[in-house]
């Protein structure tokens, strides 16, 4: 296949709060490099300046064919819901918006920064945003039951993991699909003919499933408890944030995997005794149930918005790999059938980079 002559080589960066992932991906779809690193953005500027050498040398005489960057940033607001060419103004409004994702958005600004100053002028910087593809919710979808005051502040569901269910979306064309990202995060989205009508997250990412630290979704009359506790607001984020989900439930692990050993004898922690050793695995299976349960109530409530279910996606590190996750949907959701069950990897950077090279094309800038 000869490459688009419109299409460009694009370095795709996807950039955490303590990872960066970095994508060559060429003109005509092909993944020409990829790695991956932490790193630590809140240290300043040498942070950024140490990411410089390990990317020059990573692209090497692929350089000169490079022509666009592009930035993973969770959080687009109201405002940027397609894909955005990064200009001064630009970049200024998106700072502005950076305390709705702080952990996520200021990281991925620093890099856009970073990269401004090293790369040629001639290279043009892109943005996609994780909450782009829920721009579609309706607005009873996107609408909490608050005050109006607190309403006009702009308090209301965005959805998050977007461009990961766009992908999903794109793989599996079925009128009714429910997008399952089962990951580090977690979010379910109900796509129908394409576009998102329901989504798990909410205003930050803390809504929604058990997460690998991340509470999901709780009573807010447990947050005022804390708060009349005498807990700050600072606290009660990092144990929400940090301390909650698989990690919280077992008090042992965050990771799946590692629960999966641990539920069922096969790994354990240190040298326990026996009785340690069966408090660990009961701990452990009552994380894993936990997230179980609550995600296939979350299926339940996605299949419900859609009217029924065509097919069902698992993707993320525990959506794409975890067997025995599979079979217990499957058993569990019976009542669904007929549906399809598939488990695909997730793609995040292949979507941006087709994005952006479509955005930036002379043809759709006419």
């Amino acid at each position: 296949m000869q490459p688009n002559p419109l299409a460009f080589t694009v370095l795709v960066l996807n950039a955490g709060s303590a990872s960066l992932k970095a994508v060559l991906i060429g003109a005509s779809g092909e993944r020409l490099w990829h790695g991956q690193r932490s790193w630590d953005p809140s240290s300043g500027a040498s942070q950024a300046d140490g990411l410089r050498p390990w990317l020059e040398e990573a692209l090497g005489p692929r350089a000169d064919q490079l022509q666009l960057v592009v930035h993973r940033i969770v959080h687009g607001g109201e405002r940027f819901t397609t894909p955005t060419r990064l200009d001064p103004s630009t970049i200024a409004a998106l700072e502005a918006i950076t305390p709705l994702a702080p952990l996520h958005n200021g990281p991925a600004l620093a890099l856009v920064r970073a990269m401004g100053s090293w790369i040629k002028p001639a290279i043009q910087q892109w943005a996609c945003f994780d909450t782009a593809f829920h721009h579609t919710l309706p607005v009873e979808a996107r609408t909490y039951a608050l005050p109006a005051s607190w309403r006009e502040q702009g308090l209301r569901r965005f959805g998050f993991h977007g461009l990961s269910h766009q992908h999903i979306a794109e793989v599996v064309r079925v009128p009714r699909l429910i997008s399952c990202h089962l990951g580090g995060g977690a979010s379910l989205c109900a796509i129908r003919d394409g576009q998102s009508i329901a989504t798990t997250m909410g205003y930050t990412p803390l809504e929604g499933l058990v997460m690998a630290t991340r509470s999901g979704s709780l009573d807010p009359g447990i947050l005022l408890h804390q708060l009349r506790q005498g807990l700050s607001a600072d606290q009660l984020e990092q144990a929400l944030s940090q301390q909650s989900g698989l990690l919280g439930l077992s008090n042992l692990s965050g990771d799946m995997q590692q629960l999966r050993a641990l539920a069922t004898g096969s790994q354990s922690m240190g040298n326990p005794d026996p009785a340690s050793q069966a408090k660990n695995q009961e701990a452990a299976g009552l994380a894993i149930a936990v997230f179980r349960h609550q995600l296939i109530a979350g299926i339940g409530a996605m299949a419900a918005c859609l009217g029924g279910v065509d097919a069902i996606a698992l993707t993320g590190g525990i959506g794409q790999n975890d067997q025995a996750l599979a079979g217990e949907l499957s058993q569990a959701l019976g009542w669904l059938q007929p549906f399809e069950l598939h488990q695909i990897p997730a793609d995040e950077e292949g979507p941006m980079a087709r994005q952006c090279q479509q955005a930036a094309s002379p043809s759709h800038q006419e």
